[in-house]
């Protein structure tokens, strides 16, 4: 035993340099050259001016359940912005206790990916925000009966107008989007890599920068690349071996059903890996509950290799780097509803 512990004490201090070894000195310029560290404040958003008024009332209507048809499910619902913005299940709940067909993605730093919904189907937030109203599995509301809810309570009437000044009609559904689409903006997270690339060597621990370098050697980064680490394209899943029928349905083929074209068939925006950490289950089919075992997967299925134990812990380590400072949101004082609002209904509206 006591030969044991010498061998173990001498072994030590060679590994420790090894690893040392293993960083590289420009590592923050090579990552520098793939990634982008978050900026400090809101991004900007296209034909969409943010302010004060329009984040508020975007902020009112993520939290209220009343924009769906049963007065049940909000925004938050499916985004919680307690739990990593999504809702840690395998797919959401939505208007009669459907089950949908994908995992829901984090609303966190969502306004830095190309487009959303897994096969980008809505070129931004604005888009996105009136299709959940909209489909029957999830709010199964009308356009116009979320108007007339909005309406018929004088508060989100004044605060449209503040928010929209100038307009002949302010309470409308393009509006409802843009003041959803302003609030959602305002939910970034720096991280301590956004620290390490602005500059900060302590930000990262040894085994996250050893995690780094091998995210880009391994070829990780060739996809999950940006500000976002990911969200910037569209990638076959299953490029080299594709994984079980479980992870990857068969019936689901991601963006073809936007494009009707076979090359597109399994192809799915890239997953942004920000706040990875907090966002389980993993991949469109939230079959995968396990951080570890869903870059196993990813090894195999999108590199062709079998990552070993270590690798894949040090991967975990640099992807925990990426779990931000959440924003700090009170949760909103809605508007009360009058006479004329409509009442929740277990239908599904429009059909």
């Amino acid at each position: 035993m006591k030969v044991l512990f010498t061998t173990v004490a001498v072994a030590l201090p060679v590994a420790t340099a090894l690893a040392a070894q293993a960083i590289p000195d420009d590592l923050r310029e090579t990552a520098l050259a793939t990634f982008k560290a978050l900026p400090s404040t809101a991004p900007t958003v296209a034909n969409n001016p943010i302010t004060p008024d329009k984040i508020a009332l975007g902020k009112a209507m993520f939290f209220d359940p009343r924009v769906s048809a049963s007065g049940v499910f909000s925004c938050n619902s499916c985004h919680n912005l307690a739990t990593g913005g999504d809702d840690n299940r395998e797919t959401s709940i939505g208007h009669g206790w459907q089950k949908g067909p994908r995992n829901a993605p984090t609303v966190l730093n969502a306004v830095f990916n190309i487009a959303q919904f897994w096969d980008g189907r809505a070129e931004d937030l604005k888009a996105q925000a009136k299709g959940p109203v909209q489909a029957s599995g999830e709010m199964a509301n009308t356009p116009a009966q979320l108007i007339a809810t909005l309406k018929s309570m004088p508060q989100y009437v004044e605060w449209f107008n503040a928010a929209f000044p100038g307009e002949a009609d302010h309470v409308t559904f393009e509006n409802f989007a843009k003041a959803i689409e302003a609030f959602e903006a305002t939910l970034i997270t720096p991280a301590p890599f956004d620290d390490f690339l602005n500059g900060d060597d302590a930000a990262l621990t040894s085994e996250q920068k050893q995690g780094l370098t091998l995210f880009m050697d391994k070829g990780c980064a060739s996809c999950h690349a940006g500000i976002n680490v990911g969200g910037d394209g569209y990638y076959p899943f299953g490029l080299v071996e594709k994984p079980s029928a479980e992870v990857l349905p068969e019936k689901d083929k991601g963006r073809f059903a936007v494009t009707n074209t076979a090359d597109d068939s399994y192809v799915f925006r890239v997953a942004p890996l920000r706040n990875v950490a907090l966002t389980a289950p993993y991949f469109h089919s939230g079959k995968v509950w396990d951080l570890k075992q869903a870059v196993t997967i990813m090894g195999r299925s999108q590199l062709g290799v079998e990552l070993t134990e270590e690798e894949v812990d040090r991967l975990v380590a640099f992807l925990n780097s990426l779990t931000g400072k959440a924003p700090d949101v009170a949760y909103p004082i809605l508007p009360t509803e009058t006479a004329t609002t409509p009442r929740p209904v277990s239908q599904i509206l429009g059909k």
